[in-house]
């Protein structure tokens, strides 16, 4: 057992089975033993390969079409350009890039990090350092960001967010909870529940749906969404889900392949797929599409085809493979989806269909 799981056990022995969102933000956050405190899980070298380090393109694209949302309201000055949880900072290196052309747009921007691992902020501090364009700033907590017109990116934040698991019985719904069974973590139910989560999953759900709520998720969508209906600006969030999520999608993944969530505590990552369905009522208006198709929208074959021409044998072949990984239905072009949230009085951003 690892020295977190040593310490959970613990945890469970003396005050009894804990929700699997303890279970998460302990195995992510834990000041000592936390997956994000302790290490960098991204790239070859890490657990997982994200969007951004896939392809440049990605960044380039989504900085573009921020820029234009702004220009379509008016150019506000100024505003926060704010990322959640940014990773090593190659994403908003990319957009910083792809927007430093943009009249106005760097010299108005006020450059929020939303951030909680001490590591990673130090990472994003050396790439962004790098980069030309606004200083960056760093803040604990999205209900921290400068109020101001608010032009937001989140690429695979929300999935990291502890989930509760709900089971429903022949006697009702009941809670999963983590346990002990001779000292190895397991699985288990609590007594019947009086209520559960108000959210469209549960509603309607036969016996023995299991279903998922991100009470986190939804307090950082519903802030996010008032300061856009109060300030303006456009909030777009990347992460695989869909619309009404049912079903346990709790996942491990160790060295890029999946793993048992229990097995490695605070030594694996730990997501679960997104329901956007509860996060899109919180906005004033919003846009919902696959990855595949708004990056389509966006132009990114139109520039894929620029960049290869000028690259030969495997280069090219890399950068060609990275095209279909972001786009193509089987891999994350259907898996993926954009949720975007905007005010009643604009029009969305681009990328999506009218």
């Amino acid at each position: 057992m690892t020295p977190l799981g040593r310490l959970l056990a613990e945890r469970i022995r003396e005050g009894g089975p804990i929700t699997v969102a303890d279970y998460m933000a302990e195995c992510l956050l834990h000041p000592v033993h936390g997956y994000y405190t302790t290490r960098d899980p991204f790239g070859a070298a890490g657990d997982f390969t994200t969007a951004p380090e896939i392809s440049q393109m990605f960044g380039e694209l989504l900085g573009l079409a921020l820029a234009q949302a702004w220009l379509d309201r008016g150019a506000p000055a100024p505003f926060t350009l704010a990322e959640l949880g940014p990773g090593r900072g190659t994403l908003m290196a990319d957009i910083l890039r792809a927007t430093r052309g943009v009249p106005g747009f760097h010299q108005a921007a006020r450059l929020a990090l939303v951030e909680a691992s001490p590591n990673l902020r130090q990472r994003q501090a050396d790439t962004l350092s790098r980069s030309t364009g606004p200083t960056p700033e760093w803040f604990d907590r999205v209900e921290d960001l400068p109020d101001a017109p608010l032009y937001l990116v989140a690429n695979e934040f929300l999935d990291a967010l502890p989930i509760r698991q709900f089971q429903h019985g022949p006697e009702g719904w009941r809670e999963r909870l983590v346990g002990l069974t001779e000292d190895t973590l397991t699985f288990g139910l609590s007594a019947p529940l009086p209520q559960v989560p108000d959210t469209p999953a549960f509603q309607n759900a036969p016996v023995g749906a299991l279903v998922e709520d991100c009470l986190p998720a939804r307090l950082i969508v519903a802030n996010i969404a008032a300061r856009i209906a109060r300030s303006g600006g456009v909030a777009l969030f990347i992460d695989y889900g869909d619309w009404r999520s049912q079903g346990d999608t709790l996942q491990a993944l160790r060295s890029h392949r999946f793993a048992d969530p229990l097995a490695h505590p605070g030594q694996a990552d730990l997501t679960a797929h997104v329901d956007f369905e509860p996060l899109a009522a919180l906005a004033p208006s919003h846009g919902y599409t696959t990855q595949g198709a708004f990056l389509e929208r966006l132009g990114i074959s139109a520039r894929a085809e620029r960049l290869a021409a000028n690259l030969t044998g495997a280069a090219r072949e890399s950068h060609l493979a990275a095209h279909r990984r972001l786009t193509d239905p089987q891999e994350m072009g259907s898996l993926f989806k954009v949720l975007a949230l905007t005010s009643t009085d604009a029009p969305l951003p681009p990328g999506f269909a009218p």
